[in-house]
């Protein structure tokens, strides 16, 4: 039995604003629906997976998916509760931003399973044959500027100036839910809270023009349990794409999601049942040090964003910091991921190791990284605290024949918590 969007999206706390009609809309046929994606960067990142999750739930629950790549609304970019005005970005970016989101998009829908199928779509496809005139004339005098400028989003714009490129952004938005209303049957639009007057200029542009009737929901902007956004790390944007956030470090983030923000996350992030969530929260309650909560997040979404190999590589690095892990963890490793791990430890350039023991690389060659003289680092030798490249010291006067690194680095392990990483120039 497929389960019902609307009741999974309510108790998982996905449903901010509705329309009247919606839900009933919903159970009455199978109903094909949209969320528009802009291309202003290569990739999308965790901010849009909680839209991208609105999809998935709506085409488990029987209906038809339809994701809308901006190609000719990311041309202005969405004034929506934005400080300042957009960088416009030149059409051969738009296209390399498009084709990456596109791969993106891919991976959770599905494009194959008869009558809901998932579809792809670009509105550059039906924008890029219109006249400025031919526009205007046929379609912008549906909408007035008095209630084009009622909107929250451009209201708050107007304090600090608003071009009419951006102002228009509305109107183009409304029309693509048109277009789609009168050539793909679609009948709802669905969006983040702060895409609500966007997607209602829509059901009133398929009302005035069309005479017809159309639906809107918006999920709420996911934030912090301290009110602050979501979706960023010090780093700034945290991205599905592996190679602008590596599955190492977004396997990190959600790692260390306080518990509070743990129990919102897991409902809109995963497809955990609700009997699953509410075990794994007492299973939390009752040891919270054990971090089950995080664990299971991280798990999930990086298996589902990255797949089953990245995530077990971010785990296994994971684990190297906490002395849960083997040599051939540590030497699975490439680069980027090595240095991930370790930026924050201390770290040194060296020569390349000649002919000398390992006190003499610890106590000598290395410097004062970890020990001040030979004689400290032969009593820490000989107390069993010292590893190389997760390798146990136990005598100090042999040769030193370590294999480094990624051909460059050695990892050196002193006691239980304390790195230092000695690359080779």
């Amino acid at each position: 039995m497929k389960p019902d969007f609307i009741e999974e999206l309510r108790w998982r706390g996905m449903v901010h604003d509705m329309t009247p009609g919606t839900e009933e809309q919903l159970k009455n046929e199978i109903t094909s629906g949209y969320i528009g994606f802009d291309p202003t960067a290569k990739s999308l990142h965790i901010g849009n997976l909680a839209t991208i999750m609105l999809l998935v739930h709506f085409q488990r629950a029987g209906h038809k998916p339809i994701a809308l790549v901006g190609g000719a609304t990311g041309m202005i970019g969405d004034p929506s509760f934005k400080a300042a005005e957009r960088k416009l970005l030149d059409e051969e970016t738009l296209r390399e931003n498009q084709e990456g989101i596109k791969k993106q998009l891919e991976q959770f829908l599905d494009f194959d399973c008869g009558e809901n199928s998932a579809e792809i779509l670009n509105n550059y496809d039906w924008f890029k044959n219109f006249g400025f005139l031919e526009f205007l004339r046929d379609n912008g005098k549906h909408i007035s500027v008095n209630y084009m400028l009622a909107k929250d989003s451009v209201k708050k714009r107007l304090e600090t100036g608003i071009s009419f490129t951006e102002f228009t952004y509305q109107l183009l938005q409304g029309y693509d839910f048109y277009h789609l209303y009168a050539n793909h049957n679609v009948k709802i639009q669905m969006g983040g809270s702060d895409q609500w007057g966007n997607i209602t200029t829509g059901t009133e542009y398929i009302r005035r023009k069309a005479q017809g009737d159309a639906f809107a929901l918006t999920a709420p902007l996911v934030t912090k349990s301290d009110g602050t956004k979501f979706g960023k790390s010090e780093g700034g944007n945290v991205w599905l794409d592996a190679e602008m956030t590596s599955p190492y470090q977004f396997y990190q983030f959600w790692l260390n999601c306080s518990d509070e923000d743990s129990k919102k996350l897991i409902r809109v992030f995963t497809l955990k049942t609700k009997d699953e969530i509410e075990a794994l929260e007492k299973e939390h309650e009752e040891a919270p040090h054990l971090r089950v909560l995080q664990n299971a997040l991280a798990e999930d979404i990086t298996r589902m964003v990255h797949g089953e190999d990245d995530l077990e590589t971010a785990k296994k690095a994971t684990n190297i910091l906490f002395g849960k892990s083997s040599k051939s963890d540590l030497e699975a490793l490439n680069e980027r991921t090595l240095l991930q791990v370790f930026e924050a430890v201390p770290q040194k350039e060296i020569s390349a190791p000649e002919s000398m023991t390992v006190t003499d690389f610890l106590g000598d060659h290395i410097g004062d990284l970890i020990f001040k003289s030979k004689g400290e680092a032969r009593r820490m030798i000989k107390e069993g605290g010292i590893s190389i490249n997760k390798e146990k010291i136990t005598d100090g006067n042999a040769d030193f024949d370590f294999n480094p690194l990624e051909n460059k680095y050695f990892l050196i392990q002193k006691g239980k918590k304390n790195y230092y990483l000695v690359k080779i120039v």
